[in-house]
């Protein structure tokens, strides 16, 4: 499997290809599809984020965010991606790998979102299929954690399909549409087995310039 030779380099950023879906970090030109997106799809994702600024999809505060990502990236400290259909290049949705630890630890939290018209297609399993390598091979973590809500069963489906064990429950853990919500506590390690029947992980890599 191949590693991301530019990997690191200030002016480029990763780009994992699949053959139906690639991820890439978002870039300020994203903003009118990201924002379209995340509108057409409010009452669908509610219930399971926390409660968006009132200014959340407004072009100034997506710079905003892109710039913080961006820092964020400079530091080894998250990876967000957007994910996009290959065939159109639309956006489906987003993926973001946060709170990375070193040291002894060595491990890196997932997190995802799916555009309402996308979801139940299989769009996020290949895009998570996409990130395991990405962290294993490339960031040589250990550990990818992964938390979700009880009644999300989609998430729980998915999480499991790509080969992630639920390893615990955190009674109030996130703050999720207002309040403070109990999460399913997930964890996929390096040398875990494949499990059949999961996504098939080919991919490719690449790099995306970033104007920011």
């Amino acid at each position: 499997m191949p590693l991301l030779r530019s990997f690191g380099v200030s002016e480029a950023e990763p780009l994992l290809k699949g053959e139906t879906v690639y991820l890439r970090p978002p870039v300020m030109a994203d903003y009118r599809q990201w924002a379209e997106l995340r509108e057409a799809s409010r009452s669908f994702l509610t219930p399971w984020e926390p409660i968006w600024p009132v200014d959340d999809l407004t072009r100034s505060a997506f710079r905003r965010r892109l710039r913080r990502y961006a820092g964020e990236r400079r530091e080894g400290r998250s990876y967000p991606f957007f994910l996009f259909s290959a065939a159109d290049d639309r956006l489906l949705g987003g993926a973001t790998l946060s709170n990375i630890r070193r040291g002894v630890s060595q491990a890196c939290s997932l997190g995802y979102w799916m555009g309402a018209p996308f979801a139940g297609k299989g769009h996020m399993g290949r895009a998570v299929a996409l990130i395991m390598p990405f962290c294993f091979d490339v960031l040589r973590l250990h550990r990818i954690e992964a938390a979700c809500l009880p009644t999300n069963a989609p998430s729980i489906r998915l999480l499991q399909r790509s080969g992630f064990v639920q390893e615990g429950y955190a009674r109030r853990y996130l703050h999720i549409n207002g309040e403070w919500q109990d999460h399913l506590l997930f964890a996929r390690l390096a040398d875990d087995p494949l499990v059949t029947g999961a996504f098939s992980p080919q991919w490719t890599s690449g790099v995306v310039k970033d104007p920011l």
